[in-house]
């Protein structure tokens, strides 16, 4: 089992808590937080609890299944302390060859349609007992099996014991995947195996291989501790309180009074209301992703299928302004190259031809754009090839206030070329619903996420992810259809040496500056806030070790480097 990333109806929660921009007002009258089940710190000895938080709502489900959305280990993301990974991916730097976790060593076969992974002696489960092939192998195996906990849809067609090695086989060439399925969480079998349906069922007492156990659940906060045994080596810190707020506004009064050091959620004006209060300690580290925040076009609808209009339509969008007002500085980093692939963590995947090639906002090569390519004016009015004005509607939920800021700033730029836009604030689950489905003109959305721009491309430009308008989609929200993207998108995931997948993703770059079937405006983000005024060791730009969101695999490793700041 796979944390899950942005993008599709499966990954939901996430994604709603990465998009969403609720407004945080840190009044002097906001009160502040107490500390929750304990202390931070001792006589002399220095910090022993952790506080992490989430603004999920006043109470989530007490339930502890790692592949349930909405339970209380998935939301808070201390179910990467329980369960374990095989390997320890660095997302920060998705370049970089993963760690050897609870797998000590895996070899791919040349057509990378099947691992060997070779467990790591030593390890034992919290109950005590030895941590097995077979646990890793049932790992894979509930996968196959249940395709409701298989959250990356990963082709599984075979996975064989033999000793301490696990063989998984798959249909196809998993080249695009290896990390993903390296990061597969390993569940214990005797615990999973027993259970009807290992997708919503509750894990009161979960078996784990990691270095914490439940200590102790309210409605609002779990807290775990650390127990004797973990392989990996103590860890320094004792006890973590994992609570959930109910809004942004508590979540921030938390934050600034120190009854919670960790957490990811967006504010308006971080830098005043969070940074400024604490400059020594309180501390902001949004690296990007390999994923693009932006501009999706229905493009079953005219005149959205014309890319001439949606190229012009990039070339004035304002992404500075998108950056330092809707994305208040530092959210969403702003994309830096026109083939919507983040930088630095993209740099080594930008085709030539594009290097040092950034969007920029440029109204007469936009109108130029246009009138060669069948579209005319009146006065300031854009007229379209069928004779019509062009007007659009952009649509997001209303209470995504970066988002919203966002739709503003593009509805501005748009009518520098005489498009009239028109936003739609829409509520949370009509809109998810009417962009599976293909019901709308245009949309700010994200796509997924990997360790290339592959699964940013594929997200995007993969006609097998299109579905007929009225049913629901998964990818591909605007129905983009492309021979080509799907020829260079088959050729780059099937290519069996580099030269041939730099080849393929350099045509891909190619057909999305081309085509522009989404426009790029922001890069998605790993980013936390957080506290050093108790703890040290955190990841910072300068020692990027792990993404630092507390939901995502890499916060284990952060916890595993924390040590009291005295």
């Amino acid at each position: 089992m796979t944390l899950a990333t942005p993008g599709t109806a499966a990954r939901r929660p996430l994604a709603v808590l990465a998009a969403a921009g609720l407004t945080v007002a840190l009044a002097a009258g906001c009160g502040s937080a107490k500390h929750v089940n304990g202390s931070n710190g001792g006589s002399g000895g220095g910090a022993t609890v952790l506080n992490v938080g989430m603004p999920d709502g006043a109470t989530l489900p007490a339930n502890n299944n790692p592949f349930l959305d909405s339970s209380f280990a998935k939301k808070l993301g201390y179910t990467w302390l329980i369960w374990e990974p095989l390997a320890m991916s660095d997302e920060a730097k998705p370049d970089q060859d993963p760690k050897p976790w609870l797998a000590a060593k895996w070899d791919w076969s040349p057509d990378y349609s099947k691992v060997t992974l070779t467990v790591k002696d030593g390890v034992k489960w919290s109950d005590g007992t030895p941590l097995t092939a077979d646990d890793v192998a049932y790992s894979f195996q509930i996968q196959k099996e249940h395709k409701e906990v298989n959250t990356y849809s990963l082709a599984i067609t075979d996975v064989a014991v033999s000793g301490n090695q696990v063989t998984v086989s798959f249909d196809g060439s998993q080249y695009v995947n290896r990390t993903k399925i390296l990061s597969t969480q390993v569940i214990n079998k005797k615990q999973w195996s027993a259970m009807a349906d290992p997708s919503k069922d509750t894990v009161a007492n979960p078996v784990g291989t990691g270095p914490y156990t439940i200590k102790s659940t309210t409605p609002s906060t779990v807290t775990v501790t650390a127990r004797d045994g973990y392989w990996n080596g103590a860890p320094k810190v004792k006890t973590i309180n994992f609570t959930t707020y109910s809004s942004n506004d508590t979540m921030g009064a938390a934050l600034t009074s120190g009854a919670a050091e960790w957490s990811y959620y967006f504010m308006s004006d971080a830098k005043t209301t969070f940074v400024a209060k604490d400059p020594a300690h309180f501390k902001l580290y949004f690296p990007a992703q390999l994923s693009a925040d932006g501009l999706w076009f229905n493009t079953t609808k005219k005149p959205f299928d014309d890319p001439h209009l949606r190229r012009a339509m990039s070339m004035v969008i304002n992404r500075d302004d998108i950056f330092n007002q809707g994305e208040a500085g530092y959210f969403k980093p702003k994309i830096e190259s026109i083939t919507g692939i983040p930088t630095p963590q993209g740099e080594p995947y930008i085709a030539p031809d594009f290097k040092g090639k950034a969007p920029e906002a440029d109204v007469a090569s936009a109108k130029k754009e246009l009138t060669d390519n069948g579209y005319t004016y009146q006065g300031d009015k854009l007229i379209g090839k069928d004779g019509k004005p062009v007007t659009l509607t952009m649509t997001d939920p209303a209470d995504w206030n970066d988002y919203q800021t966002d739709l503003a700033i593009i509805k501005d730029n748009l009518a520098t070329i005489g498009i009239d836009a028109t936003v739609d604030k829409a509520n949370d689950d009509a809109w998810f619903d009417n962009i599976a489905k293909g019901d709308f003109d245009t949309a700010l959305h994200w796509t997924n996420s990997g360790t290339t721009p592959y699964d940013m491309y594929q997200q995007i430009m993969d006609s097998a992810g299109v579905r007929p308008i009225g049913t629901a989609a998964t990818e591909n929200f605007g129905r983009f259809k492309n021979d080509e993207a799907d020829a260079a998108l088959k050729a780059y995931a099937n290519a069996t040496d580099d030269a041939s997948r730099t080849a393929a993703m350099n045509n891909l770059e190619k057909i999305f500056v081309e085509q522009m079937p989404m426009i790029p405006t922001s890069a998605g983000n790993l980013g936390a806030e957080y506290s050093t005024k108790n703890w040290t060791g955190w990841p910072t730009a300068e020692n990027a070790y792990a993404a630092p969101q507390p939901t995502r695999w890499g916060m284990l490793d952060i916890v595993l480097h924390l040590t009291p700041a005295s």
